[in-house]
């Protein structure tokens, strides 16, 4: 790939992951939010790979119609991760937006376990129309 794409890929797979040891250590709102940005930078990744600029935003729906993916089967978790962004990022964003103070355990799986599927669906779109490379192993 090309124009930063692999940069921007290569951060989303690190939020990926720093989402999902997050919520092993049941660390939920941070869970919540690495896993929104592990989304953002590969929808972003998608839009480098075109040779176009990222928008500065961090709504993941509009990211994705931008790059042009279809997740109609995913409405309700783009919601739940464009939902948490801003009080997962900011505790005085919101206030009361999370019924006891901070995403559930629930909420935060829902996330993580969305992040995973969506960054694999990127992936093969990736790997299909702009030729990214696995890193090699060791």
């Amino acid at each position: 790939m090309r124009n930063g794409a692999d940069n921007w890929w290569r951060y989303a797979e690190i939020d990926l992951r720093s989402a999902q040891l997050l919520l092993e250590e049941k660390i939920y709102t941070q869970a919540c939010f690495h896993a929104q940005q592990a989304v953002e930078k590969a929808l972003k990744a998608v839009i480098a790979a075109r040779g176009e600029t990222p928008p500065r935003m961090h709504r993941v729906s509009a990211l994705a119609e931008l790059a042009g993916l279809s997740f109609d089967d995913l409405a309700d978790l783009f919601k739940s991760l464009d939902f948490v962004y801003l009080p997962t990022r900011y505790p005085d964003a919101l206030p009361g937006t999370f019924p006891d103070g901070e995403p559930s355990e629930g909420l935060a799986r829902e996330c993580v376990e969305g992040a995973v599927e969506i960054l694999r669906r990127v992936k093969d779109f990736l790997r299909r129309n702009h030729g990214l490379q696995d890193p090699p192993a060791g």
